[in-house]
């Protein structure tokens, strides 16, 4: 079987992310239905799958031979904005002639990711994954009160990411990893004069980095002593050097330039053993997302014709989990999981209306002989209830004070893998 087996069949999912319409939540955490059933508890130690990796490539060294892993998530979000009132500050008057409701923004997400391993020797491991980290879609009604605001909303990642993991000792392993990463932007809103009128033209900025942004990811797992595990890992801030153009309802492109830093993450989990077949796990995790500002966007003049404005916090994620071997076939595994959005009323806007969360998650693995794992998670989000506030104070107002709940939000997740060992 050839060595380069595993990096061949990780580049797949890729081929399929970068050919077919997807998106998931800003930052996306679906990228394994082995840890999608545990709410991503644990996902920084070693455990059958090979996907934690991605978080920690230092878990590499935990498995033997070859083996490739394929991941398929699909996400259902579902949220409504009600608008109670929205002003034209100017005049001061109500928008009217449009609904104040933007219907159902989700748009259901495919996330697909694919893991490749080799041990070399018994200290040295190879690896690659592809992956979608980024990426969310929201889909108002064309015509709605906050249209000025959000019409339609898409950013879509591929991730490329070569890895080497070498166990120092019995208890000692160490992993790093380079990151190639494509990132594409597209956002349309409502122009004109009133930007909130039935009928009203629509406002396009499209941007992409075709040269690909590059970073690092590292890590390093501890065990120190049998069935206990302590992994850390850390994927770096990636620029890119977005360029498209500017589309202003009839008027010719406007090409375009923007430079954006997407965050730092650092992972911290354990693992124990609590007795031959119970495991417990858990993880913390931290992006830095308080780097995510205001981006200004630049003609080839170098003058500013637009600004994407964030100002996000930094986000925060916690979770739990526990695992049981019913058989040496079958393993089930259950985790909650709390998540502190980077955003909040002050810097929500229409197009990312996100929350604070709550996870509860179940999956199940059958494993089917020595050479082939399957697995199955399903998690369901409960988001806190929040609202959108648009006034002069905010970082994205435009003129149109906007008030109102979001409502009716939730996301249904189900994850699918598979693993093959050669």
């Amino acid at each position: 079987m050839s060595r380069y087996l595993p990096i061949t069949i990780a580049s797949l999912s890729t081929l399929l992310i970068a050919s077919d319409a997807f998106a998931g939540a800003f930052a996306v955490r679906e990228q394994s239905a082995w840890f999608q059933g545990l709410s991503f508890a644990g996902n920084a130690t070693v455990s059958k799958s090979l996907s934690s990796m991605y978080w920690n490539p230092a878990t590499m060294t935990g498995h033997d031979g070859i083996q490739v892993e394929t991941s398929q998530t699909v996400v259902f979000p579902r949220a409504t904005i009600d608008l109670d009132t929205a002003t034209i500050d100017a005049v001061p008057t109500p928008v009217t002639g449009v609904p104040y409701s933007s219907g159902d923004i989700g748009v259901d997400a495919w996330v697909p990711a694919g893991y490749g391993t080799w041990k070399v020797d018994e200290r040295l491991t190879l690896g690659v994954s592809s992956n979608a980290p980024y990426g969310f879609e929201t889909k108002p009604q064309i015509e709605w009160a906050g249209q000025v605001y959000a019409r339609s909303s898409r950013v879509l990642s591929v991730n490329i990411t070569p890895m080497a993991a070498y166990e120092l000792t019995e208890k000692f392993s160490v992993g790093v990893g380079w990151q190639l990463q494509y990132l594409q932007v597209r956002l349309k809103s409502a122009t004109g004069v009133p930007p909130i009128a039935a009928n009203s033209p629509t406002a396009e900025l499209r941007g992409e980095d075709y040269n690909l942004g590059f970073g690092a990811t590292v890590g390093a797992l501890f065990k120190p002593w049998e069935g206990t595990q302590l992994g850390i890992g850390y994927r770096s801030p990636i620029e890119h050097n977005l360029k498209g153009r500017l589309v202003v309802g009839g008027n010719a492109p406007t090409p375009i330039r923007a430079n954006i830093i997407m965050p730092e993450t650092v992972t911290v989990s354990f693992q124990q053993e609590l007795n031959e077949r119970w495991r417990g796990m858990g993880t913390f995790e931290w992006t830095h997302w308080s780097r995510f500002g205001t981006f200004p966007v630049f003609n080839l003049q170098d003058q500013v014709v637009s600004e994407l404005p964030f100002q996000y916090n930094d986000g925060y994620f916690i979770s739990l989990g526990t695992e049981y071997d019913f058989t040496e076939n079958f393993t089930g595994r259950f985790g909650l999981a709390y998540e502190w959005s980077p955003i909040d009323e002050a810097n929500r806007t229409p197009r990312l209306p996100d929350a604070n969360r709550f996870w509860i998650s179940a999956g199940l693995s059958y494993f089917y002989e020595d050479w082939l794992e399957v697995d199955i998670g399903y998690s369901h989000l409960f988001p806190e209830s929040e609202s959108i506030n648009i006034n002069p104070d905010h970082p994205f107002y435009e003129g149109i004070t906007i008030q109102g709940p979001v409502n009716d939000t939730n996301v249904d997740i189900v994850s699918l893998g598979a693993r093959l060992k050669f």
